[in-house]
């Protein structure tokens, strides 16, 4: 079988603890996810805030260290590169943020970003070749240089710069772009543009995506698996449109029931009724985290945190609801067999 172009093993975070015994946060715990070269894929990690999305984005890019595990980029650990697999690595894992003003200079003319990823990464050897790199990447978010380059970030829209930092990560031609957030700032007609060229470079140029959101009906437009996360486990993963449309664990369905159905009749209950944070922590070294907030708990909830069962191909939950019907399947394919 392939050698799997980013595959990540048992990733665990863990911030706090060690030598002055502060509070330990379990920022991500035992996540397993694996993307091939061939298709490629825009893979969703959704879930609420402080559900391990950003922390799993930073550990991808290269940000944060793992407390264990590991992150392979075709079949070599990160943490373990040596300088020119590193290299190698960053032009090839590309990153597009939430708040793209920040990523800007607001001193420099926009076009500083592309000639200093040009420079860093030797990608042509003159000016004119360089120019017209950032043309061509340009064109793919439809856009022109001539409109935006000599301008300076404040002189752009929201959706503009946006879509230039796409373009940037365009133009180094990555393998995978980590996507953190990239449409939660800009109005709904921008969002659909930027959502359509990452199908686009996803169909036409084989770069695959790992989509970090809280917004789970532009992951239902766009992805083709989805990792739901809470509190830095995965409570269900599974191809996207099984697992929006059929949610099967109890948290999910909690999060595709809040969203606002398209229509004036139906009146939509805003005021989610959540325990504390500590109450919500209180399971966190044992037990089923979501199990303060779960309306199908059980006394098993709370002696051990449920591994992920098969539901059917393809979707998998972490609840214990599920457990007869696994242990169901496998009989039967014993019994077959």
């Amino acid at each position: 079988m392939a050698v799997p172009l980013l595959d990540i093993r048992d990733a665990t975070k863990i911030y706090g603890g060690g030598l002055f015994g502060g509070r330990r946060v379990v920022a991500l715990q035992g996540f397993n996810l694996a993307i091939h070269e061939k298709p490629a894929t825009i893979t969703t990690i959704a879930g609420e805030s402080g559900s391990g999305k950003t922390t799993l984005a930073n550990l991808v890019l290269g940000f944060l260290h793992l407390t264990s595990g590991q992150i392979l980029y075709k079949g070599v650990d990160i943490a373990a590169m040596d300088a020119r697999q590193k290299f190698e690595y960053r032009r090839e894992v590309q990153a597009v943020f939430q708040d793209p003003y920040e990523v800007y200079n607001p001193f420099y003319r926009v076009k500083h970003i592309f000639e200093l990823a040009i420079q860093r990464f030797r990608l042509a050897q003159n000016k004119a070749e360089a120019r017209e790199m950032i043309e061509d990447a340009l064109r793919v978010v439809g856009m022109r240089g001539e409109e935006v380059l000599e301008k300076y970030p404040h002189q752009l829209s929201g959706g503009q710069r946006q879509r230039m930092m796409v373009a940037r990560a365009y133009m180094l031609k990555p393998r995978i772009i980590v996507a953190d957030e990239p449409v939660s700032m800009v109005d709904a007609s921008l969002r659909a543009m930027i959502l359509d060229i990452m199908l686009h470079l996803r169909d036409d140029y084989g770069i695959s995506f790992l989509y970090i959101t809280h917004d789970l009906s532009t992951a239902y437009q766009i992805g083709d698996d989805i990792y739901v996360l809470y509190q830095g486990l995965v409570a269900e993963r599974g191809e996207t449109s099984r697992v929006i449309e059929n949610p099967r664990h109890p948290y999910v369905q909690l999060l595709v029931g809040s969203i606002p159905v398209p229509d004036p009749t139906v009146k939509w209950d805003t005021n989610l009724r959540l325990p504390t944070e500590e109450e919500m922590r209180s399971s966190a070294t044992g037990g089923c985290r979501f199990y303060p907030r779960c309306p199908q708990r059980m006394d098993r909830c709370l002696q051990a945190l449920p591994p992920l069962y098969s539901i059917e191909a393809e979707h998998d939950a972490a609840c214990y609801l599920y457990e007869a019907q696994q242990q169901a399947m496998l009989t039967g394919r014993t019994n077959a067999s």
